[in-house]
């Protein structure tokens, strides 16, 4: 499994640079891999991508450095490992207001004793190479999006949450969660 220097950065109190992704296509994946983003988003929670792009754009973001993560629809552990197992090496998980929902992401992003997740012949093997169920708990980024006032009145909370890598505000629910009307 290579490294995730997106989450080595991040361990190390670094910043990244990312991009989102919503055309469902592995060449424009591809591409955009290719412009020197440390990661890259696939956006499974809106736009008009599926689960078949994904597998397709997954291995294309692979060719380069870029890291892929996926948001997936919801905090749902089916929606998270699947992501996982198509080869993402990361997930940002919308709507995540209070802490047992934050552990409940975590434990879908780590194989046991650490999480949930199951383990079957998936592609993200097949690509992450030898040793990816030994590896993937420590590689792979799990981000909890921020954007209702009431995950907002649990920030420390939920970003002190053991297992979880990072904390993505989501500025436009967000705002129309504490009146702002929008972007």
């Amino acid at each position: 499994m290579r490294e995730n220097t997106t989450l080595t950065t991040w361990r190390e109190g670094g910043q990244t640079i990312g991009a989102w992704l919503s055309i469902g296509n592995a060449y424009t994946a591809e591409s955009m891999a290719g412009m020197g983003f440390d990661w890259l988003c696939v956006d499974l929670q809106h736009g008009m991508l599926s689960y078949d792009d994904l597998k397709y754009m997954l291995p294309a973001i692979s060719t380069r450095e870029s890291i892929p993560i996926v948001r997936v629809p919801w905090n749902e552990p089916y929606e998270i490992m699947k992501a996982l197992d198509a080869g993402a090496y990361g997930v940002i998980v919308p709507m995540v207001n209070n802490r047992e929902e934050a552990l409940q992401a975590v434990a879908a992003c780590r194989y046991p004793p650490d999480g949930g997740r199951s383990f079957g012949p998936i592609r993200a093997a097949m690509y992450g190479g030898r040793g990816y169920a030994s590896e993937a708990n420590s590689q792979i980024a799990c981000i909890a999006m921020v954007e209702t006032a009431e995950a907002l009145d649990n920030l420390e909370d939920i970003a002190t949450t053991p297992g979880l890598d990072a904390v993505y505000i989501g500025p436009s629910d967000l705002a129309y969660a504490i009146g702002l009307n929008g972007p």
